[in-house]
């Protein structure tokens, strides 16, 4: 990656990025959080239900959908960190999976290959640039494939279980 100009409007660009990103992953644990404790507090309260024969299988319904919300808003929240072996040779600073200012990769190595891997990007501006729009990559991959991914299969859960088990409930009134 070459960057012919470097300039305060870049670095500026590059962190407005980043705070954009984490204030997306603070919502969407915000929003994780909110559907496990929606999710929580429906279970007891439909198990008062389980015992009426007319509102049994809509109660029975309800809290599988409630679980399956909790599960996919735990998955949401959970944070993934990749553990692996130590480095037998240096980080490939050059694959794109490696982002050496995140400590899920940095971990693997010891101290002095950090230490001598950050001294070689900072030494480069470029590599610098590359680095921390690597990072804003990695963020945003992260975002869209896990935790939006989760939170939204958990909204869908739960809305489906309001419906099914409402439908249930009333046909369930009337038949």
């Amino acid at each position: 990656m070459q960057i012919m100009q470097h300039s305060a409007h870049l670095d500026q660009m590059i962190r407005q990025t980043r705070a954009h990103h984490v204030t997306l992953s603070t919502m969407a644990d915000r929003k994780a959080n909110m559907m496990l404790t929606i999710a929580s507090l429906m279970i007891p309260l439909s198990t008062g239900f389980l015992y009426e024969e007319r509102s049994h299988l809509a109660a029975v319904t309800l809290i599988g959908f409630c679980v399956l919300t909790i599960v996919m808003a735990a998955f949401a929240a959970m944070p993934k960190i990749k553990t692996g072996n130590k480095l037998d040779s240096g980080p490939d600073l050059n694959n794109t999976s490696f982002n050496l200012l995140f400590f899920g990769s940095f971990t693997i190595m010891s101290y002095s290959e950090y230490k001598n891997a950050m001294e070689t990007m900072m030494n480069d501006s470029n590599a610098v640039y590359e680095t921390q729009i690597r990072e804003i990559y990695t963020m945003g991959q992260y975002l869209a494939r896990k935790k939006y991914r989760f939170v939204r299969l958990s909204y869908l859960f739960f809305i489906a279980g309001i419906l099914t088990s409402s439908s249930i409930y009333i046909v369930g009134s009337y038949a």
